[in-house]
């Protein structure tokens, strides 16, 4: 692998991840991690019928009860954020 090759994956993965919130970038906690990863699937989990369908089944709650849950869990999906040390 050349200098030039990995100059150009970088320059890609800067590109994306200034394009994608979700995909992260070099100052990303853990925390912030996972809280992105949660949301996203929360809100797949919103926006695909056929799983919503299915957690309503399995919960035995109506669609659009899951529906409101699954949002409502998006606004702290784990929890609150840890205390910042201040330097």
């Amino acid at each position: 692998m050349q200098a030039s090759d990995r100059f150009n994956i970088n320059s890609q993965l800067e590109h994306l991840q200034a394009k994608y919130v979700g995909t992260g970038h070099a100052d990303l906690n853990r925390f912030e991690w996972a809280v992105n990863i949660h949301r996203d699937s929360y809100a797949s989990y919103v926006g695909h019928h056929g799983m919503l369908s299915y957690f309503a089944l399995a919960e035995n709650e109506s669609i659009g009860r899951v529906r409101y849950n699954l949002m409502q869990k998006m606004l702290l999906p784990c929890s609150l954020p840890p205390e910042k040390d201040e330097d």
